[in-house]
């Protein structure tokens, strides 16, 4: 496949660039797309989440009342989980949620997901381009004249640029990551993928391993 390179003023120049089939023309797997994915949202979960158990409240261990004669059910701490202020049953305690999901399978969906967006017409080119200062006017006057305004917006840039990292940070929809930190979330997630000239070879480098 081979897509134009634009400009970021969204003008359309002679150079073309070819995308490896091996990348971004595979048979989709969406089985290995829901276990990447799956996997990203699990280990993104604190699991620090703690409620107090009948051990961790604070309380006499006195018996409260006597143990026969009261006509109720016997009771012997004020902490019990069935009194107010008592434990909880079951509660939740810290745990780790990360799960693990094997390099070959992760490649299979990151590959999976990017021909998925190019089947779809959704991945632009664009040529490497620098901010010498952040401007969020700019980065918005960019995404309209390359007709992506009010869209979901992947930027995969060669290397990491501050200055429009920071141009696009108080969108709601664009989203700017370098060529390594690209995940399948993030491009399944987007309605479009914008990628930098020199970030292309990269990335077929990175999944060609």
């Amino acid at each position: 496949m081979e897509l134009f390179v634009h400009k970021i003023n969204g003008k359309k120049t002679s150079k073309k660039i070819k995308l490896d089939n091996s990348v971004f023309g595979v048979e989709p797997n969406t089985h290995a797309i829901y276990l990447d994915v799956k996997s990203y949202l699990a280990n993104k979960r604190q699991g620090t989440h703690k409620t107090k158990q009948r051990a961790d409240i604070k309380g006499s261990t006195r018996k409260i009342k006597k143990q026969k004669g009261t006509g109720t059910a016997r009771a012997g701490s004020i902490k019990n989980p069935i009194f107010r202020g008592g434990g909880r049953i079951f509660g939740p305690t810290p745990r780790d949620y990360s799960q693990k999901v094997n390099k070959k399978v992760k490649r299979l969906a990151r590959k999976s997901a990017l021909s998925i967006k190019a089947k779809e017409k959704s991945i632009f080119i664009i040529e490497d381009f620098q901010m010498e200062k952040p401007s969020t006017k700019e980065f918005i006057k960019m995404l309209s004249a390359l007709g992506l305004t009010g869209k979901k917006n992947l930027f995969v840039l060669e290397e990491l640029n501050k200055n429009v990292y920071l141009s696009s940070r108080n969108l709601k929809n664009s989203n700017v990551v370098i060529n390594s930190e690209l995940n399948t979330y993030g491009i399944a997630n987007a309605n479009n993928l914008i990628i930098s000239e020199g970030a292309v070879p990269k990335i077929e480098s990175l999944l060609n391993r």
